[in-house]
């Protein structure tokens, strides 16, 4: 669904899991958003969600945390999460913050997928 600054979509993935993607800007405006198609994910043991960040300009720490919400979701559910696709400067700023400690990044949804599956 398109927001003024952001879309996001759920996208099933041949492998199983769940991708949503999120293109544009996730700050405070168009979280709400996000939240909301995130909540629609059903998440199990079976299952696994990869957030395609590869559209992402910008990210504040409303973003982030919403970001982290999906992470400890998916965690609660038992199911494996991974983020991908992040442009170099928005990766520069989650490792700086140290999102790396608990995000797995992965540098495309395929490889997300992969370590997802294996």
């Amino acid at each position: 669904m398109p927001d003024r600054n952001m879309t996001v979509v759920l996208e099933p993935h041949p492998a199983g899991c769940t991708v949503l993607r999120v293109a544009g800007e996730l700050d405070f405006h168009t979280t709400p958003r996000f939240r909301e198609v995130l909540d629609g994910v059903d998440l199990g043991t079976d299952t696994g969600l990869v957030v395609d960040a590869t559209d992402l300009a910008y990210c504040d720490s409303t973003g982030i945390s919403a970001l982290i919400a999906a992470y400890k979701r998916a965690q609660a559910a038992g199911s494996q999460f991974g983020l991908a696709g992040l442009s170099p400067e928005l990766m520069r700023v989650f490792q700086m913050i140290g999102l790396g400690e608990l995000l797995p990044f992965h540098p495309t949804v395929e490889e997300a997928v992969g370590r997802l599956r294996g």
